[in-house]
């Protein structure tokens, strides 16, 4: 019996005590990473419990609260196992917009949470991991989106998902890494502004008439690839596909075989002849990865893609946050109500 859900979590290998530090776990002498016993424990109250014991007891509350747990593809490997609906940005706005469950308990980060609470404003939504920001969205806030509105009046302007509430609620509608074409695509106007990745907006460009118009916002993690990332994975695995995210730089992009969103790489890597993958974003993706196509052979294009702020939600939180019913995230309703506008004529583009 678990008697609650502290936050605090240790790992045990070979009986010495290493503490899970963002979602990578290193021995005390520090790089060299931690080979997990096969039966992994945590630390609650004082009291050793069994992993399995925790996940039962988030399943008993998941239906005690009428709870559905939703999970990014960059998540750790054990809420990416407990969740309901691992997906991208697209398929988890799908997921929040149609889901009848009365709370929504969303694995990621700050922006995605709110996006569930704008789409389902009846609905309770928590995040395990109240502080897990994403700094490219805060890279633009609603006053300066305005300031370039004014100098170019005749512009649409398309909000990557990846915002703050208060930047779609002044955009015309959403996009996301999956999408982000066809989105610019269904407008009707010849100048777009496409914030805050500067990268995904490149990107868009290559495939439009449109005059795009970036934001200089770029995502922490896909910023740091780099062309000589590409030819040493190569050079390593000759006979690999690369395949990398919109958000990755255009020189990046250039030495790539394919350029996907999350789940489109893991669509591709499944369905393609190919038996081997370099993949060019986060390493949580590489869970998700070996569960759906087990027999390929997926290798990251850098050891160092770790989004931090994905990495902290833990089994500890999702359970303390569904016994607690906190941290809820809720967005005034003058808010919500463009945002709303933005996403839900995002959603409507096929």
């Amino acid at each position: 019996m678990i008697h609650g859900c502290e936050h605090a979590v240790t790992r045990l290998r070979l009986g010495i005590k290493v503490h899970y530090n963002n979602g990578v776990s290193h021995t005390r002498q520090g790089r060299e990473p931690c080979i997990f016993l096969p039966c992994r424990f945590y630390y609650t109250v004082g009291i050793m419990v069994e992993e399995g014991a925790l996940r039962e007891q988030i399943l008993a509350l998941k239906e005690e609260r009428d709870a559905v747990i939703l999970a990014h593809n960059y998540q750790v490997d054990e809420v990416q196992e407990i969740a309901d609906i691992v997906g991208d940005s697209l398929e988890l706005s799908r997921a929040a917009a149609s889901l009848e469950h009365a709370t929504i308990v969303f694995c990621g980060v700050d922006f995605m949470a709110e996006t569930a609470a704008i789409l389902s404003p009846e609905k309770t939504v928590l995040l395990p991991a109240a502080d897990a920001c994403c700094p490219m969205a805060e890279m633009v806030n609603a006053g300066e989106l305005e300031v370039l509105c004014s100098r170019f009046p005749d512009a649409a302007v398309v909000a990557y998902v990846n915002t703050t509430a208060e930047v779609k609620a002044v955009s015309d509608i959403c996009c996301t890494s999956a999408n982000a074409v066809k989105v610019v695509e269904s407008l009707s106007e010849t100048q777009v502004i496409v914030v805050p990745d500067r990268n995904l907006a490149r990107y868009v460009a290559r495939f439009t008439t449109k005059e795009i118009i970036p934001w200089e916002g770029y995502c922490i993690v896909h910023e740091r690839f780099t062309p000589e990332d590409v030819r040493r994975e190569r050079a390593l695995h000759p006979s690999a596909e690369v395949l990398v995210h919109p958000e990755c730089r255009p020189d990046v992009i250039d030495c790539a075989d394919h350029v996907f969103s999350t789940s489109g790489m893991i669509q591709h890597a499944c369905t393609s002849p190919s038996g081997e993958f370099i993949i060019g974003t986060e390493i949580g993706i590489l869970h998700g990865l070996s569960r759906k196509c087990p027999e390929k052979r997926c290798y990251p294009l850098s050891n160092r893609a770790i989004c931090i702020n994905m990495k902290k939600t833990d089994l500890p939180k999702v359970c303390a946050a569904l016994e607690r019913m906190e941290p809820q995230i809720r967005v005034p309703e003058r808010t919500a109500e463009p945002a709303r506008r933005a996403i839900e004529r995002m959603l409507a583009v096929r």
